[in-house]
């Protein structure tokens, strides 16, 4: 059993990985006499902006797949609340106002939606957390393994400085925003595999996981530490690379250290072809956009037979035990894997990373011939 640290509230999250994968019901009809029809309404609640996957993949995934499961006639009513904890409990009331059948919700602020989330199950509407862990009485929760991704983060980091790393080599976490839980789990993660082996010289929570925020952060860490000492740095995303990226180049830097990232925006993939960022953690959004369809049909229509084989793994909170969920797994994204996915798995085209400045690149990772 896993047992990944969440912050935003000072809780622990503890983790089953039983069943994990074993989702051949997703497709059947699971109940023979499900209470309601087709004709259904998923309220979709996505935090924010900054991080283009949620517009560019979350929800056309969802709602595409709603339409399928539900023959055209279902649809996802949509909002983002970009990054306003406020904004989003009043998109939340909205959408319990408006009778939704059931609720997609990604937090902004995990403990600061847990009124609202109390307020849908009085109202008798389902809510499922997605992505991120809310409090209060939520019905099911589909995510990545986070924690995992923050080891994974770390370790290739270690990998990435060689056998010889030791503690004197330095270096600089940037972590994600402090009210994500997801990004205590990711920070958590990353400590189990850096403690010990590095010395971790400068740590930032960055609000809102603004690239600016990192790029300002990074620069304050080059004055404190010096250029040529930083051997690595852990960025939470892909966003925060490309901040941090910023500041060591306007620093001077021309030799990058080994910089992380996470959920291979374009952008990143890129940095991954030129040498530019190390590597980023390819989280399979189709798939986990897909399964939290499927979970929000079937709990609206009231298949429990279904709904119960794709939560299999359980996750515990202070406040309540055994709570169903579904982990997705998770994949270290470096030059050397990038046709086995993303491009393997339809996110992105050989062409869409192989802009002509990067030809040769391309050549040299073979993504171009």
């Amino acid at each position: 059993m896993r047992r990944i640290a969440m912050s935003a509230a000072t809780t622990t999250l503890s983790v089953s990985l039983v069943g994990c994968g074993g989702l051949n019901a997703a497709g059947s009809s699971g109940d023979a006499s499900p209470t309601k029809g087709d004709d259904i309404t998923v309220g979709l609640l996505l935090p924010e902006n900054s991080n283009p996957q949620y517009e560019q993949f979350h929800y056309p995934v969802i709602k595409a797949k709603v339409a399928s499961l539900t023959r055209g006639q279902g649809r996802v009513e949509y909002a983002n609340a970009d990054a306003d904890a406020g904004e989003q409990a009043r998109q939340l009331q909205h959408m319990i106002n408006t009778q939704v059948d059931v609720i997609l919700l990604d937090p902004v602020d995990a403990h600061a939606i847990a009124g609202g989330v109390r307020k849908a199950k009085e109202a008798g509407i389902p809510v499922i957390a997605y992505d991120r862990l809310a409090e209060g009485p939520i019905d099911a929760y589909i995510t990545f393994d986070n924690e995992l991704v923050g080891e994974v983060q770390g370790r290739s980091l270690l990998q990435a400085l060689g056998e010889d790393a030791g503690r004197s080599d330095k270096i600089v976490m940037m972590n994600g925003s402090p009210i994500d839980p997801n990004a205590q789990q990711f920070k958590a993660g990353a400590l189990l595999a850096l403690d010990g082996k590095v010395t971790i010289a400068k740590s930032f929570d960055t609000k809102d996981w603004k690239p600016q925020t990192a790029e300002k952060n990074m620069t304050e860490a080059i004055n404190e530490i010096g250029k040529n000492d930083i051997k690595a740095v852990y960025a939470a995303n892909d966003g925060l690379a490309g901040g941090v990226i910023e500041a060591l180049k306007a620093a001077g830097v021309t030799d990058l250290p080994p910089i992380t990232g996470q959920d291979a925006e374009l952008p990143a993939v890129r940095r991954i072809v030129t040498g530019e960022q190390y590597m980023s953690v390819y989280k399979p959004y189709p798939q986990e956009a897909e399964r939290a369809a499927e979970m929000a049909v079937a709990r609206a229509q009231g298949r429990d037979i279904q709904f119960a084989a794709l939560t299999r793994d359980k996750v515990d909170s202070p406040h309540r035990k055994n709570i169903p969920a579904h982990l997705v797994p998770v994949v270290a994204l470096t030059k050397d894997n990038i046709k086995d996915t993303v491009i393997r798995d339809g996110m992105y085209k050989a062409p869409d990373i192989c802009t002509p400045a990067l030809a040769a690149d391309c050549m040299a990772t073979g993504l171009k011939k």
